[in-house]
């Protein structure tokens, strides 16, 4: 993976030094910042293939930076953080963190974590199942482009949640289990839990749904997982 640049931010050296050292051993070209602003200064002036970013920084805090990046971009997160509540790992989450990695870590785990995220963003480049538009109700999906329509307004969605989207349109009323989500969409890897299916699924109901509250498309089947319902008009493509 030679050439694939990635930031690192985090305030302290002791740790960003030796994430460093080690991707630069395994080909990447790596830099590091100590502070959220001049993280989001980098980011627009020269972005990376990759982030991995520390949620506890002075001046503006990782998940901050997050939100503000997925504003704009699908480039791979992961989230550093002493941070070991479930809650915290769900909120990274939810604001759209690829992965999240709790300290103290192993930085050969680390460099894994980064291998397997960048991989997975890699096989999302190409068309999911084929490239033909799919059009359910008021949701068009053109794979081409991976752009999304609800209602003629184009919403905005991380590379796993098109995937997840366009899993789940592609089987109109298919049930899915959280583990044949997680193989199908994420691939196999031991870094990644059930938990992350379901913030998905929270947030693109609350990017394509009416109400997410009452969701017409995205169904809970309840001890079992998820299935997507078409709604008043049928799956249809091209």
């Amino acid at each position: 993976m030679a050439g694939v640049k990635i930031l690192v931010v985090d305030d302290e050296p002791s740790i960003s030094e030796v994430v460093k050292l080690y991707l630069v051993r395994e080909g990447f070209d790596a830099t590091v910042v100590d502070d959220g602003r001049s993280a989001l200064e980098l980011l627009e002036s020269d972005p990376p293939d990759l982030l991995i970013l520390d949620v506890m920084l002075p001046g503006v805090d990782g998940y901050e930076i997050t939100r503000q990046v997925r504003a704009t971009s699908s480039i791979p997160i992961i989230l550093l953080t002493a941070r070991k509540d479930e809650i915290d790992r769900i909120l990274g989450l939810e604001l759209g963190a690829d992965d999240y990695v709790v300290k103290p870590f192993s930085t050969r785990e680390l460099v894994s974590r980064v291998k397997a995220v960048l991989r997975r963003t890699q096989q999302a480049l190409a068309p999911p199942g084929g490239d033909s538009p799919i059009t359910s109700g008021s949701i068009h999906i053109d794979p081409r482009t991976r752009q999304v329509t609800v209602a003629g307004n184009e919403i905005p969605l991380t590379v796993k949640d098109f995937d997840l989207l366009w899993m789940f349109t592609s089987n109109p009323n298919q049930v899915f289990n959280r583990d044949q989500l997680l193989d199908q969409v994420w691939g196999v890897s031991e870094f990644i839990d059930a938990s992350t299916v379901t913030v998905h699924v929270r947030r693109l109901r609350e990017k394509i749904e009416l109400d997410p509250s009452n969701p017409r498309h995205i169904i809970t089947v309840w001890g079992v997982g998820y299935r997507f319902e078409p709604g008043e008009h049928e799956v249809t493509s091209g």
